[in-house]
C-alpha cells in the first residue's frame, strides 16, 4: 500500500515546492488539520505536533520514490538529528482516519523563530 502523507507548508498546492512537481505524481486525498504548532522558519514553516492549536494542510498519496524525495528534501536524518524529524501520525479527513507520514521539525529549529497562530502557511506566505 502506498504511504500517504500530510503537507502542511511549501509542499501544498500552489506553495513554493508545490508536491505535484514530484514523479511519480501524488495523488490528492483531501483538506486536513493536525494538532500541532506552526513556526515561521523564514522561506518556509516547521511544525511541532500536538498542543491546543491546529495547522491547516494536504494529504496526499504518495509512491516510495516521492517519499524519498522527501526526505531528502526535508533533510531527514537516519538518527533524527536532520532539519525535519518523519513521523507518523493518525490524520482525521472528515469522519476517517488516515494514517500520514509528516515531517515535524527538529526543535532545535525553532528557537526565536515566530508562531502563526491562524496555523496556514500558505495564508501567511502570501
Amino acid at each position: 500500500m502506498m504511504p500517504h502523507v500530510f503537507v502542511y507548508g511549501t509542499l501544498r498546492r500552489h506553495g513554493r515546492n508545490d508536491i505535484a512537481r514530484y514523479r511519480p505524481a501524488p495523488v490528492f486525498v483531501g483538506k486536513a488539520r493536525i494538532a500541532g504548532t506552526l513556526y515561521d522558519l523564514g522561506a518556509y514553516p516547521g511544525v511541532v505536533l500536538g498542543g491546543a492549536g491546529w495547522v491547516k494542510g494536504e494529504i496526499y498519496r504518495i509512491e516510495p520514490e516521492v517519499e524519498a524525495a522527501l526526505d531528502q528534501l526535508e533533510e531527514v536524518a537516519d538518527d533524527d538529528s536532520g532539519e525535519y524529524i518523519k513521523r507518523h501520525v493518525r490524520v482525521a479527513l472528515g469522519a476517517q482516519w488516515i494514517d500520514c507520514l509528516v515531517y515535524e521539525i527538529h526543535p532545535t529549529r525553532i528557537a526565536g523563530c515566530r508562531v502563526i497562530d491562524a496555523g496556514d502557511w500558505i495564508a501567511h506566505a502570501v
